[in-house]
C-alpha cells in the first residue's frame, strides 16, 4: 500500500514532468475514482489549465492549476501509481524521459481511471489496479495533522506523547500525524527499539524526540530507495522472521487494529 514516501515519489513525478503543460483532454470516466463528480466534471474544470505546482500532506497529493483554477487532488488508495510521459510517449524515469513508453494489455487498459492528456501529446496517468484511489477537486486536507516528514520537534512531542494509547496507534493516526502507514510504523519503531504497545503519554521527552529522529530517517531511505518496503526490518516481518540487529525472533500481535511485527529482545 502507499505510504508517504510512495507518494512523495509520486509528486517527486508530478512535479519534474507534469507543471506547465497546457491540458488539452481529460478523461474522467471512471464514476468510482473520480466520485462524488460525474463524468465531464474534471474535464470542464481543468481543459485549458496547467498543472503549476505539486503538493503533498502525508498520504494526501495535489496540484494547484492555473488561473486560479481548483486544486486537483490525486489519491494513490492502496495501490495506484502515476505515470507521466513526454510527446513522444516516453515514461519519466527518475527526473529524465529514458523509459519505454508504459504498456499494458488491452485487458490492463481498464486500469488507467483518469488522464490528462497535454497539448503537446503526453499524458498523466493513473493505473489503479485495485480501484481504491480517488481523484476529486479541491480535495479537503485540513482534517490531516501535519505531515510526518515536516513535523517540528515540539509540536511532535505534543501531537504523539500523549495518551493512554499504544504508541503505534498514535503514528498510525493521521489525524494526529499524517502519512504513516502499517509498514512505516514497524520500521520506524524497530529502528527507535520501542515497544510498539507502549503507552504513548509513557514516552518520555527523549524518547519521543528519538522517535521523530528514526521517522525522519526512514522516510528519507525509502524516498531513496524506493518505497517503504526496503526498510530494514521490513522482510523480516514474516513467520519465522528474525531482527536483522540482534537475531531475535520477531514477534506477531495486533495493535491498533493492525498487524503488527516486532523484535521480541529489543522492544520488549
Amino acid at each position: 500500500m502507499p505510504e508517504l514516501p510512495e507518494v512523495e515519489s509520486a509528486r517527486q513525478v508530478v512535479e519534474a514532468g507534469a507543471l506547465h503543460r497546457e491540458i488539452a483532454d481529460v478523461d474522467d470516466s471512471d464514476t468510482y475514482e473520480c466520485r462524488p463528480h460525474a463524468p465531464g466534471d474534471l474535464r470542464r474544470a481543468l481543459v485549458g489549465r496547467t498543472l503549476t505546482a505539486a503538493h503533498r500532506r502525508g498520504k494526501s497529493m495535489w496540484c494547484d492549476t492555473s488561473g486560479n483554477g481548483p486544486a486537483l487532488g490525486i489519491h494513490l488508495g492502496m495501490s495506484g501509481r502515476i505515470f507521466v510521459t513526454n510527446p513522444d510517449g516516453e515514461l519519466l524515469v527518475g527526473g529524465d524521459y529514458a523509459g519505454p513508453r508504459p504498456s499494458t494489455t488491452p485487458e490492463q487498459d481498464v486500469w488507467y481511471r483518469f488522464s490528462l492528456t497535454f497539448t503537446d501529446g503526453g499524458r498523466l496517468r493513473l493505473l489503479d489496479k485495485r480501484r481504491l484511489g480517488r481523484v476529486r477537486l479541491d480535495p479537503d486536507v485540513e482534517s490531516l495533522g501535519p505531515d510526518a516528514e515536516q513535523i517540528g520537534r515540539e509540536e511532535f512531542r505534543s501531537r504523539v506523547g500523549r495518551g493512554t494509547a499504544p504508541v503505534k496507534a498514535r503514528l498510525l493516526d493521521q489525524s494526529v500525524l499524517a502519512g504513516v502507514g502499517n509498514l512505516l510504523a514497524d520500521e520506524v519503531l524497530w529502528r527507535a527499539r520501542l515497544d510498539p504497545r507502549t503507552p504513548a503519554g509513557s514516552l518520555t521527552r527523549e524518547g519521543l524526540d528519538d522517535l521523530r529522529r528514526e521517522l525522519r530517517a526512514a522516510i528519507r531511505h525509502a524516498v531513496r530507495h524506493g518505497g517503504v518496503h526496503t526498510g530494514e526490518v521490513i522482510p523480516h516481518r514474516t513467520a519465522g522472521g528474525h531482527c536483522p540487529r540482534c537475531g531475535a525472533e520477531m514477534v506477531r500481535g495486533t495493535v491498533g487494529g493492525r498487524t503488527t511485527w516486532w523484535c521480541g529482545a529489543e522492544q520488549s
